[in-house]
């Protein structure tokens, strides 16, 4: 297991607070239950960046960060700190996410030989 980008360390971290976030703010409700489910879902993706790097994982990662931006709205989330760990954890992961696509060597070469080849 080697670390090939930072960027799955931090998102790492960032899904261990997400399942530890709710005992750490007493959190209540169903806050609860998808916030630990959300950051399990990041720690998982994380680990299989490091496992069998690709980038596909971070696409699940994008779609994680969205679904941890809209929860604190679709959940009903009590105003207050779930609604901005929940919120700034969802764009860390998107933008930590973004960022590995960017940087990843594999993808930009797929990215590149799928829109950018030649007419002929």
């Amino acid at each position: 297991m080697r670390i090939q980008h930072w960027q799955d360390a931090v998102s790492l971290l960032l899904g261990v607070w997400l399942a530890l976030s709710p005992f750490a703010l007493g959190l209540a409700g169903s806050a609860i239950w998808i916030t630990i489910a959300l950051g399990l879902c990041v720690i998982l993706f994380a680990v299989e960046g490091f496992v069998i790097p690709s980038y596909l994982e971070e696409w699940g990662e994008i779609l994680i960060g969205l679904a941890l931006v809209a929860a604190p709205w679709t959940v009903g989330y009590e105003p207050g700190p779930a609604t901005v760990s929940s919120v700034a954890s969802g764009i860390l992961v998107i933008l930590l996410a973004a960022w590995e696509l960017t940087t990843d060597r594999d993808f930009n070469t797929w990215w590149h030989d799928r829109w950018h080849h030649s007419a002929s």
